[in-house]
């Protein structure tokens, strides 16, 4: 006899479809490596846009900070809208929105309107970097999780690499603007690939803390705005202080309302893993040091050696292009090494190459000189990108994925707006200018001070278990 249950098609079990892994990593990667390579796509294009827009010191910066700002603010969220309306679909609406500001980044007329398309950027980009890690996770087997997320983190390598080099290379051959538009046919691929490729999924519903978003956001644009204007308006003024204080209090009444809110947007209970707390610790400190020194380093190339665009970009190669292939192999190495021994060694490698540089750029130094020191922190990051990706995971239960991704995202991509802004503070503070004198007198001190916060990451680092199951 056939029973009701059997009739029913809604009440059998759902078998998910089988996709191949490379399609689910292809389609994952895709829109994440968009997001990541315009986190330095306009390095390259900064000394061109300056003087075609007329933009200051400080408007630069901001072209920077607009996206990244955004782009943590936001991405806890984005986390929270994907649990409750569908990871994949706030995934595409990401894609869309930050193509949609990339057209409008592509047709800005002054240095305004190009920082609000930017921060509009950062927007969709909060939606893409999180949830493509979530659906990524679910969408392979467990047992080959560890060495997914290692090919995702040297696509994000990838698009660290890239992003000088396609920057110069499009200004050089195009313009500036067409940096922006390289996005658009990227888009076009990569939505149906999503929709082909990727299980829309879900996490708990819950109501979505704003009063947590805006204590977030306020808290780490108050900080960075401080630090931007310490040079200009003197750290000792009422209005810097003022800021640096106010961006404190909000940050501690951020942690205060997370830990008594109903439906935080950042959990506190996730920090009870030590190895989320120490990855996202590390996050920050590396971001800081790293991505800081990137900024000033591929300028240093055009205004003090003379490079063009496209020939600086490609001179960051030994240093970007290393994650790309490192990176997978540390996802593999991991399960054998342990995370700890992989993310020491990673962390030295970039502190220490950050000293050499700063020890070697004086007057008259040359770039084949520079190269053993941009290869080391080449390998350094690629060591760290997917263990410290794989750390977040390992402890949370598929549920929490999306949110742990977005809270490591978060604190890295604050890391990157605070990199530019302290280390750019340490330049500007040091008499340094864009121009080829004085800038390599002024770049020693900060890359100096880039290698100090990576200390601190180092020492987190130390702290982390030393060998555990990588399945996540």
């Amino acid at each position: 006899m056939t029973t009701t249950s059997q009739l029913d098609p809604v009440r059998e079990p759902r078998v998910r479809r089988a996709v191949p892994v490379w399609l689910a990593l292809l389609a994952a990667s895709v829109p994440m490596f968009m997001a990541t390579l315009d986190n330095l796509v306009m390095t390259s294009a900064l000394p061109v846009i300056q003087a075609d827009l007329g933009a200051s010191v400080g408007q630069l910066q901001w072209f920077m900070n607009a996206y990244t700002l955004t782009f943590a603010t936001f991405m806890l969220a984005a986390a929270g809208l994907g649990d409750r309306w569908g990871r994949r679909r706030m995934f595409v609406i990401g894609i869309a929105v930050f193509t949609a500001a990339s057209i409008g980044a592509a047709l800005s007329s002054g240095p305004g309107t190009l920082i609000v398309a930017r921060a509009v950027q950062g927007l969709g980009a909060a939606a893409i970097m999180p949830l493509s890690l979530a659906l990524l996770a679910g969408a392979v087997p467990v047992a080959k999780r560890a060495l997914a997320i290692g090919v995702w983190g040297g696509v994000s390598g990838l698009g660290v690499a890239l992003g000088p080099v396609i920057g110069g290379a499009v200004v050089d051959g195009v313009s500036w603007q067409a940096i922006f538009w390289l996005n658009v046919p990227v888009a076009v691929i990569a939505i149906p690939l999503v929709y082909l490729a990727l299980e829309d999924s879900r996490g708990a519903r819950q109501r979505l803390d704003l009063v947590g978003v805006a204590l977030a956001g306020i808290g780490v644009f108050l900080g960075v705005w401080g630090i931007v204007h310490g040079n200009d308006d003197g750290w000792g003024s009422a209005g810097v202080v003022g800021t640096l204080i106010a961006s404190a209090l909000v940050l501690a009444g951020f942690i205060a309302w997370e830990r008594r809110s109903p439906n935080p947007v950042m959990p506190m209970r996730l920090f009870r893993s030590k190895s989320f707390t120490m990855a996202n610790i590390i996050g920050v400190t590396f971001s800081l040091g790293i991505f800081g020194a990137v900024f000033l380093l591929v300028q240093y190339l055009q205004v003090v050696m003379g490079y063009s665009p496209f020939e600086a970009g490609v001179r960051t190669l030994p240093w970007t292009a290393a994650p790309m292939i490192v990176a997978p192999l540390a996802g593999l190495l991991a399960p054998r090494l342990g995370l700890r021994a992989l993310l020491v060694a990673g962390l030295t490698l970039q502190a220490g190459s950050l000293v050499w540089l700063a020890v070697l750029l004086t007057p008259g130094a040359t770039y084949l000189g520079m190269v053993p020191a941009l290869v080391m922190a080449g390998v350094g990051m690629g060591l760290t990108f997917a263990p410290s990706a794989t750390a977040v995971l390992v402890d949370m239960a598929d549920a929490d994925h999306a949110t742990a991704s977005s809270v490591n995202s978060t604190f890295r991509e604050v890391g990157i707006a605070l990199g530019i802004a302290v280390l750019t503070a340490v330049f500007l503070g040091y008499g340094g200018v864009i121009s080829p004198a004085g800038y390599d007198t002024a770049l020693r001190p900060a890359l100096l001070v880039g290698a100090g916060v990576i200390g601190l990451g180092i020492f987190a680092a130390l702290w982390m278990p030393s060998r555990r199951s990588q399945q996540v």
